[in-house]
């Protein structure tokens, strides 16, 4: 699944916002009892690859995917695997959305 976030901060702000809010974002997932694993993400200029296990029972899916941050936009691309039955895109938009823009006033709709 593919959103955009628009905001009126620089990049350089808007990638700290992101890199310091990124864990919250996959942690509030309303699914219970999933927990998610073997988290790492690296930084090529302004875009973000991320990658992470969720585990729910003895199900383990990978999740992977990048975000580009840009003056105006943070665009998340994410391949949610089997959690994508379990939570709609939107419902994934919507808690993005409110996981960034606590820290981005000034937001575009």
């Amino acid at each position: 699944m593919r959103f955009t976030i628009g905001h009126r901060k620089t990049s350089q702000v808007a990638i700290q916002i992101v890199d310091a809010t990124f864990d919250d974002l996959f942690k509030g997932l309303p699914i219970a009892l999933l927990q998610i694993t073997n988290q790492h993400r690296s930084w090529n200029g302004s875009v973000m690859t991320f990658g992470m296990t969720a585990t729910l029972a003895f199900l383990q899916n990978p999740i992977r995917g990048t975000v580009e941050v840009t003056d105006r936009e943070i665009t998340i691309d994410a391949d949610l695997g089997m959690i994508e039955k379990l939570i709609s895109k939107e419902k994934f938009r919507t808690l993005a959305e409110g996981t960034f823009r606590r820290l981005l006033p000034g937001k575009i709709p």
